[in-house]
C-alpha cells in the first residue's frame, strides 16, 4: 500500500458518454480514450498517467451500457475511480475490463492532485495528509478480476486451454 496514486477530480453525474463520447465509438478503444471526458475534463485524456486515479461524486457511470465507458479508463492507464456511488450497468462492466472502483461516501474531499494509497480489500483510502477515508472493502473475486485485466484473463488464467483432449 506504499504507492501512492494522484488524484483527477471531476464532478456528480459523468455519463457514459463523457467516458466513451457515442461520435467515437465506430473507432477502437485507443481513439475512443483519447476523447474521455474532453467534455468535462479536456486535460485529463491528454494529461492522465499509468496509476493515476479518477474521483468523481456521486452517479457515476449513468447512462448507457456501453463497456467502452470503463475500457477508456484501463486504456488511459487509470488505476480506480473513487465516487460515492456508481451505475449498476457501469460497476460491472468496470470490474469485467479491470478497472477497480471504490465506493467512498467521502470521495469528494479528496482535493485534484492528492496522492492517495489504496487499500481497497481492507475498505480504506489513505490521504497524503495520513488521514483515512473509508470506502466498501471489494470482495475478493473483484479484485483478482481487476489482477487479472479483467473477467476474461482471469477465465483464462484459470482455465487454461486442455493439452488438446476433448471431453464429452
Amino acid at each position: 500500500m506504499n504507492e501512492r496514486h494522484r488524484a483527477w477530480c471531476v464532478g456528480n453525474d459523468i455519463d457514459t458518454d463523457a467516458l466513451a463520447p457515442g461520435a467515437y465509438m465506430k473507432f477502437g478503444i485507443d481513439e475512443i480514450a483519447r476523447h474521455c471526458l474532453q467534455r468535462v475534463r479536456p486535460d485529463f485524456a491528454p494529461n492522465v498517467r499509468p496509476g493515476d486515479v479518477l474521483v468523481a461524486g456521486p452517479g457515476f457511470g449513468i447512462g448507457s451500457s456501453r463497456e467502452q465507458a470503463a475500457a477508456a479508463l484501463v486504456q488511459l492507464g487509470v488505476r480506480a475511480v473513487i465516487a460515492p456511488s456508481f451505475s449498476g450497468l457501469y460497476f460491472r462492466n468496470a470490474f469485467n475490463v479491470g478497472l477497480l472502483l471504490l465506493t467512498c461516501a467521502d470521495a469528494q474531499r479528496i482535493a485534484e492532485g492528492e496522492r492517495l494509497a489504496l487499500a481497497p480489500r481492507e475498505g480504506y483510502i489513505e490521504c497524503a495528509d495520513g488521514n483515512r477515508l473509508v470506502c466498501e472493502s471489494v470482495p475478493g473475486f473483484l479484485l483478482d478480476m481487476v489482477e487479472a485485466g479483467g473477467l476474461l484473463n482471469l477465465l483464462k488464467l484459470r482455465h487454461p486451454k486442455s493439452n488438446g483432449a476433448s471431453s464429452c
